[in-house]
C-alpha cells in the first residue's frame, strides 16, 4: 500500500472540483498549510477532518483512504 494515499485523494479531488487548497481549507475549518501537508504526506488528516473532506468532495471515507 501506498503511504500517501489520502494526500492523493485529497488533492485529485480538490483539482478535480476546480479548488484551490484555500478553499478547501476554509470549506473544511482547516489552514492551507494543513491541506498543502496532507497532501505532500507530511501529516494525515485527523478523523473528524477526513470526514469533512469526504462530505465536501461527496465521496465516502473507504474512497478517501483508497479502500473503495
Amino acid at each position: 500500500m501506498r503511504n500517501n494515499v489520502i494526500g492523493e485523494a485529497i488533492k485529485s479531488n480538490r483539482l478535480a472540483q476546480h479548488m484551490t487548497q484555500k478553499q478547501l481549507a476554509a470549506k473544511i475549518g482547516a489552514t492551507h498549510a494543513a491541506i498543502s501537508y496532507w497532501e505532500n504526506g507530511v501529516n494525515i488528516p485527523n478523523v473528524r477532518d477526513c470526514w469533512k473532506i469526504a462530505d465536501v468532495f461527496q465521496i465516502s471515507l473507504d474512497e478517501l483512504v483508497g479502500r473503495g
